[in-house]
């Protein structure tokens, strides 16, 4: 009897033993698992944009992305009845569009066809809209050759603000008739002016 009552203390002890044991170890695991931590970190990644348009009267921008589609330039008088030595010009403007996001350097040349050798052509940056031989006088000289030889560059600015467009480049054309010019000879110029993002 006596050790029946002994047994059962012990085993009540045991019991009680483990019991707190068993409380210890999950305070325990809800100790280590309040020290578990995460940080998450996530980017998203957006393209630039890249407008390059053009002006023939210098003040209304759109695009002109194809020989198809060049922009008309209009050329002074004489230019469809020249005879030798004639000097005619033309202003065209270009500029970064609403949106853009980088710089650009600006690579001109052109092709000709017909009597490309009777003309020769200088183009100039000029300070402000108009091209006349007054302007060309205080531009700067971005190519010049005979058409279908001459290649230039310049650059161009995205705004401060990409919500604006860039300031506009104002060019000029000079066209020279050749001392030598044929009588009633044609030439038809495309000049291509490719911007690249820089």
């Amino acid at each position: 009897m006596t050790e029946t009552k002994s047994n059962r203390r012990g085993s009540r002890k045991i019991a009680a033993v483990l019991a707190g044991g068993l409380v210890l170890g999950v305070g325990t695991m809800a100790t280590l698992a309040s020290w578990n931590d995460s940080e998450f970190a996530a980017a998203t990644f957006t393209a630039g944009k890249f407008i390059f348009e053009g002006a023939a009267d210098q003040t209304t921008f759109t695009d002109h992305a194809s020989t198809g589609a060049a922009a008309a330039l209009t050329f002074t008088a004489p230019f469809n009845n020249l005879t030798p030595n004639d000097v005619v010009y033309a202003g065209y403007a270009v500029r970064l569009g609403t949106g853009t996001t980088n710089n650009a350097t600006v690579t001109v040349t052109n092709t000709a066809t017909g009597s490309a050798t009777d003309y020769q052509y200088t183009l100039f940056t000029t300070a402000s809209a108009g091209c006349s031989a007054a302007a060309a006088s205080t531009g700067t000289i971005i190519a010049t050759n005979d058409l279908g030889a001459g290649t230039g560059t310049f650059t161009l600015n995205k705004a401060a603000v990409i919500t604006n467009p860039g300031t506009a480049t104002f060019l000029c054309f000079k066209v020279t008739a050749d001392s030598t010019v044929a009588q009633a000879s044609t030439s038809t110029i495309t000049w291509k002016l490719q911007a690249v993002s820089n």
